[in-house]
């Protein structure tokens, strides 16, 4: 299997350019119900351990089905597979350039939740413009064990976000294994009190919001991913659910910046316009570098051949 990783603002991508299971064609939603039914420990043994980390989340390439898009993608991680991936969807582009497939411009990324516009820039910097996103729920109190009353709103960015009000403790590196701890508490708080997304969609993202570290930026940010590593960008997808957010309660206007910064210190920047339906369009930017290029082997007697499972 042949790749090429990236980071984007912090946060590692996995770019499958060969060696991918066979999915044959159809919309991607269905390529990746395929991918998850018959073919998961491709996905085990590009991103797992011993060949990956939990931070990782991969990217295969395939062809669209739309000829106007410059490639299909499916996302996937440590756990299962992603309808959208913001940081990812920046990492594609930048490796999309970096195979010579793209220039600098405007391109379309066909994904399993619809079609995302990429622009390419100069530096390493890309745009992308998301899917609708939408508030579902506005100021849903839970109560979470150890936590007591915790209020947030149940957003959709590309995947499903309870993005709380307040963090319980600070937004600092220190505080990483309890701000894990905690979001993994409301995670399963959510869950065993039945607050869902829209038609019983899992909520599968927890997001802590706080105070920025410097002058110039909005707001910092904690986001536990599903497989239960923390984002080390701001998150593409959960900055466009906090900018629908912020859109439903009149608190920003269409065009108007927001700069997420991540718990690492990344920031991307945010805006959004609204369609002719009056949906919240986000777009994203953000800043990705190509770190490496590998060939991922397999051998017949390895144990761990298609990857272990994470520990959780």
């Amino acid at each position: 299997m042949r790749v090429i990783d990236s980071h984007t603002e912090g946060e590692p991508t996995r770019v499958i350019v060969e060696g991918g299971p066979p999915l044959g064609d159809g919309p991607l939603a269905d390529r990746r119900a395929r991918f998850a039914e018959a073919f998961d420990r491709y996905r085990s043994f590009a991103v797992n351990e011993p060949r990956g980390t939990d931070a990782l989340v991969g990217a295969l390439l395939v062809p669209p089905q739309d000829p106007a898009c410059a490639a299909g993608v499916i996302f996937f991680n440590n756990v299962g597979y992603l309808g959208m991936c913001g940081h990812g969807a920046i990492g594609v582009a930048v490796t999309l350039a970096h195979l010579g497939r793209i220039g600098p411009g405007t391109h379309r990324l066909e994904t399993p939740v619809g079609v995302v516009q990429v622009e390419l820039a100069a530096g390493n910097e890309v745009t992308i413009e998301n899917v609708a996103s939408f508030r579902h729920r506005a100021a849903v109190s839970v109560e979470v064990p150890g936590l007591g009353r915790v209020v947030g709103d149940v957003a959709w960015g590309g995947n499903w976000f309870f993005c709380v009000h307040e963090t319980p403790v600070a937004l600092a590196m220190a505080n990483v294994p309890e701000l894990t701890r905690q979001a993994e508490a409301v995670m399963a708080a959510l869950r065993a009190q039945g607050i869902t997304g829209r038609d019983g969609a899992p909520i599968d993202h927890i997001e802590f919001y706080g105070p920025p570290s410097r002058p110039g930026i909005d707001s910092r940010n904690f986001v536990l991913c599903p497989g239960g590593a923390y984002d080390r960008s701001p998150c593409g997808t959960g900055t466009s659910a906090k900018v629908a957010c912020l859109a439903a309660a009149g608190k920003l206007a269409p065009g108007q910046p927001w700069v997420q910064e991540s718990i690492v210190g990344s920031t991307f920047t945010a805006r959004y316009r609204l369609a002719a339906d009056g949906a919240v369009i986000p777009s994203i930017t953000g800043r990705a570098f190509v770190t490496g290029e590998a060939t991922l082997l397999r051998h017949p007697d390895d144990p761990f051949g298609d990857g272990m499972p994470p520990a959780r």
